[in-house]
């Protein structure tokens, strides 16, 4: 559990009697020293943070994370967008909010409160509105009502296909000017405008308050179509000695299991840090899963570098000189894939491609590493083996370094 704002510990302390291990951000220095104080317990783990700063990446390797919070209500819209953005390891979030932003978060179209904020979040999050709380509930009283809202990450299932980047900005656009007519407001698509609506079931001087979420991913779909993989690629088959025998659709490589070639590439930063990516929720394997930095298959007549070197370029936007540090054998455990390994450094900032990856971020290596061991079922199977095999070159390189005779 996830405790934001704890302030002298009455949350928390109803969270251990549960048996949880807790992580508290705390930004009042007073309530720290309390805290400390109060609650000296090994399940116990106390951040003095401004959540709105909170490195997110240190949730990240703990198991299922589940927020809750009492959230000071000035700030809340930024910490709700934070703490349910796609780098957010959370599942569940449990809020204490002003009425009025509850309200927002829960409405219905064609209503006032209805807004960009209700569609963005219902994206990816079912919404619920739990309870009201009268002002008196809260020592000091606030002069507003407030409610407590349940937040549960949606499944694939439950999402449509869609570009994110290009919705949230339509939508965003759409809700910019509620009076205007979503055509006045979208004024690119004029030319298309009266086929879009009726593909929406909708009339053409539709306002952004009068579609329902569906209808904005519909919308979106038309105007950005995408789509995180297709059938028809080709790979090449290749026998037991990795010698291509022709190629073939993914559907067929996959469906009859047939022995193909990948690539895994690992990029690190100055700083030693490894980029991993979360992989999409529509991928047809290891779908939201954490995996190497860019990872896919090589196309029919491609060699290994080549493949690599598109994926970067496709997958995170980028291109650097890579190094081979090893290769995996093909078997049953790697998908009856030929796989090499590539590492090379970057900065970024990254690309990331729509509908191929959720979301990517550098972590500390040694995080990475205690991640993996405790929770393995966050990453696709591939991953860890490639990781060793880049601790290993490291670990060659800094012998080699040492062999090196010393200059006189």
């Amino acid at each position: 559990m996830v405790e934001i704002g704890p302030g002298l510990g009455a949350l928390t302390g109803q969270l251990l009697d549960a048996d949880v291990t807790v992580t508290l951000i705390e930004k009042d220095r007073n309530m720290v020293a309390w805290l400390e104080e109060k609650y000296s317990d090994p399940r116990v783990e106390l951040f003095h943070a401004d959540a709105l700063d909170f490195d997110l990446r240190k949730l990240h390797g703990k198991g299922p994370v589940k927020i809750v919070g009492n959230l000071p209500y000035y700030v809340s819209t930024p910490l709700i967008a934070k703490f349910t953005s796609a780098l957010s390891p959370a599942s569940i979030l449990v809020l204490t909010l002003q009425h009025e932003v509850a309200a927002r978060l829960n409405a219905k179209p064609k209503t006032k409160e209805y807004g960009a904020m209700t569609v963005c979040t219902a994206r990816r999050w079912t919404v619920d509105y739990l309870k009201k709380l009268p002002p008196t509930v809260f020592f000091p009283q606030p002069r507003v009502a407030s409610a407590v809202v349940g937040f549960r990450r949606k499944t694939a299932e439950e999402v449509l296909p869609c570009d994110e980047g290009v919705f949230e900005a339509l939508v965003r656009r759409g809700f910019s000017e509620r009076r205007k007519q979503l055509r006045n407001l979208l004024s690119a698509f004029k030319g298309q405008w009266v086929e879009l609506c009726a593909g929406l079931g909708v009339d053409v001087s539709v306002r952004a308050e009068e579609l329902a979420l569906g209808q904005w991913e519909e919308l979106v779909r038309t105007l950005a179509p995408s789509e995180a993989q297709s059938a028809e690629e080709e790979f090449d088959e290749v026998d037991e000695d990795d010698q291509v025998l022709g190629p073939k659709s993914r559907e067929s490589v996959h469906v009859n299991n047939l022995r193909h070639r990948a690539v895994h590439i690992l990029i690190t930063n100055a700083l030693g840090e490894l980029f991993l990516q979360k992989r999409s929720l529509w991928k047809d394997r290891n779908p939201s899963l954490w995996d190497s930095s860019t990872a896919g298959h090589v196309d029919a007549g491609e060699s290994y570098s080549q493949a690599a070197r598109r994926e970067l370029r496709e997958e995170i936007g980028i291109e650097c000189v890579l190094e081979g540090i090893g290769r995996l054998p093909c078997s049953e455990n790697t998908g009856w894939e030929f796989i090499e390994v590539f590492h090379g450094t970057h900065e970024g900032p990254f690309q990331l491609a729509p509908l191929e990856l959720e979301t990517g971020a550098f972590f500390p290596r040694d995080q990475v590493r205690s991640w993996v061991r405790d929770h393995p079922e966050d990453f696709s199977p591939i991953f860890p083996r490639c990781l060793s095999l880049l601790e290993e070159s490291a670990q060659g390189s800094a012998l080699r370094v040492q062999k090196e005779p010393k200059s006189t």
